[in-house]
């Protein structure tokens, strides 16, 4: 019942940009080249934020609502063309992302110090000679003259 209020208390300038809005949102525009690379910085994130919350606090919260969704196409569309930051990136299936990670990190030969470590190691019980704890002899230096600190 709110919503429909909402609704009602709609002005005509209001009404005309709501509409303007859904129509940028349900049909794939292309964005111009000038246009997309001003979205694309950073002063055209700000610029975006700073109209967001001048639509929730000078105007019908509706619209607010709507523009965020706006501006997420507004970027999205504006990184597709300019092939900029990618801010926000598609959702890609993990095939995608692992192939993509292999490409980046190929698998290194393996070296001679790491065949050799593979090949000793662990140790077995073959290569110890009897028990150590009983051959312990503790080595200590001359500590005459010195102090106990």
């Amino acid at each position: 019942m709110k919503v429909l209020e909402q609704f009602k208390s709609l002005k005509s300038i209001e009404i005309g940009s709501l509409i303007l809005f859904i129509i940028f949102i349900i049909f794939p525009f292309k964005l111009p080249f000038m246009v997309a690379n001003m979205v694309d910085s950073s002063l055209g994130l700000i610029f975006l934020f700073i109209v967001t919350i001048y639509l929730f606090f000078h105007t019908n919260p509706i619209l607010g609502i709507i523009f965020i969704l706006v501006a997420y196409e507004l970027i999205r569309r504006s990184t597709e063309s300019t092939g900029g930051n990618h801010i926000i990136r598609d959702n890609t299936s993990q095939e995608i992302k692992d192939a993509e990670l292999q490409q980046l990190n190929p698998v290194q030969p393996t070296t001679l110090e790491e065949e050799v470590i593979s090949i000793m190691a662990p140790a077995r019980n073959d290569f110890i000679k009897g028990d150590f704890t009983n051959d312990f002899v503790a080595v200590t230096d001359s500590t005459i003259g010195a102090s106990l600190f």
